[in-house]
């Protein structure tokens, strides 16, 4: 399935470059990330206000503007390539589209319009101590309108107001809304590899929950949501993986060695070569799975079972993870010295393809599923 971007498409991606271009150069992404808020509030409310991005893949009868998987994918793949730190990842990608695809008329009219116009960050909780993303290791359990159990890896989940928790019930798996300051919520930032996205630990000890979406076993709609979770993350990672490739090749035209441009010598050409096809391969993927989730799911809260989702997303996820962090690595490795070092970037590009690598499953989990998927 090929996705063929619409002029309005191209325009909100050339809109967004322009203004994060402008607004979130690397000294800007860098005070960010070392601030006590992991990002930048004023920049955050100029997202919402003056581009309406946190609403824009949210229906319009909740406070969006009516998109869906395939601007969510364009507005992930700029902010990829910058690095932004940001809530909206937590937010919008998994937050909301949890919420938009949970078929609950009255969640989505609790919190959606909230999300939409910024006022309040979310995100989502699923892996737990022993670090397993898999819905079937899920022990946190649920119990008279309270959760007890601990999540790691929460992303944003030190500071954000609403937390989606996948936990276990009588019934089965389902996904409970707790309040982030609630009583019997502690909630601890981890010490982590890429400083420009936090993790937090949330431990749950009888914390007051809603339970959201499906009624009994969720299942089904929770591999769904990691679905469209895992094609978000792709766009983002393809968004960082060509910020790789676009700095490797404009710093092989500028730097000379022995009188020439490093770019002329045999082996840089096909290092900048074989990066370019990895590049294009992650975006092929991670496209397709966009254009599948976007054909297949609308719209939203129609509790069927997608066709194709499951084997195109878990194909992207693979790919645009190995994709990022091999793009990451050759850049470091073109750049030489200079790339080791803290004040070039290109660590912090390294950094969060391997924090990313390992977000909600690595690729030998992905491979594995899409193994199963396809009957091998």
């Amino acid at each position: 399935m090929a996705l063929t971007f619409t002029e309005e498409q191209e325009e909100l991606r050339t809109t967004l470059r322009r203004f994060l271009t402008d607004k979130a150069p690397s000294a800007a992404v860098r005070r960010a990330m070392d601030s006590a808020e992991g990002h930048d509030p004023r920049l955050w409310r100029q997202m919402a206000d003056q581009l309406g991005l946190h609403g824009l893949a949210l229906p319009e009868e909740f406070g969006g503007s009516g998109g869906g998987p395939v601007e969510l994918g364009i507005v992930l793949e700029e902010t990829g390539r910058i690095l932004l730190p940001s809530p909206y990842f937590a937010t919008v990608a998994l937050a909301g589209q949890a919420l938009t695809a949970s078929g609950d008329e009255v969640a989505k009219a609790r919190w959606l319009p909230a999300i939409a116009d910024g006022t309040l960050t979310a995100t989502l909780a699923l892996a737990e101590e022993r670090g397993s993303w898999r819905l079937e290791d899920i022990e946190t359990s649920a119990e008279n309108g309270t959760l007890s159990g601990t999540k790691m890896f929460v992303v944003d989940g030190h500071t954000a107001d609403l937390i989606l928790v996948v936990a276990r019930d009588g019934t089965g798996l389902g996904l409970f809304a707790v309040d982030g300051d609630a009583p019997g919520v502690t909630r601890t930032r981890l010490e982590t590899l890429d400083p420009t996205r936090r993790l937090a630990r949330v431990d749950l000890n009888g914390a007051p929950a809603l339970r959201i979406g499906p009624s009994g076993d969720a299942s089904g709609y929770l591999r769904t949501v990691l679905d469209l979770v895992a094609v978000a993350l792709a766009a983002e990672q393809v968004g960082g993986a060509q910020a790789c490739l676009d700095a490797a090749v404009a710093y092989a035209k500028q730097r000379v060695q022995f009188g020439r441009p490093i770019g002329s010598f045999q082996a840089i050409k096909h290092k900048c070569a074989d990066l370019l096809v990895a590049v294009e391969g992650a975006r092929s993927a991670a496209y397709h799975a966009t254009a599948v989730a976007a054909a297949e799911l609308p719209p939203f809260g129609e509790q069927s079972v997608p066709a194709e989702l499951p084997v195109s997303a878990a194909l992207a996820a693979a790919c645009c993870a190995q994709a990022f962090t091999h793009a990451a690595k050759e850049n470091i490795q073109i750049h030489g010295g200079i790339g080791y070092t803290w004040e070039h970037d290109a660590h912090l590009y390294l950094k969060r393809a391997k924090s990313s690598e390992q977000l909600f499953g690595g690729p030998a989990t992905h491979r594995s599923r899409l193994a199963d998927l396809v009957g091998i």
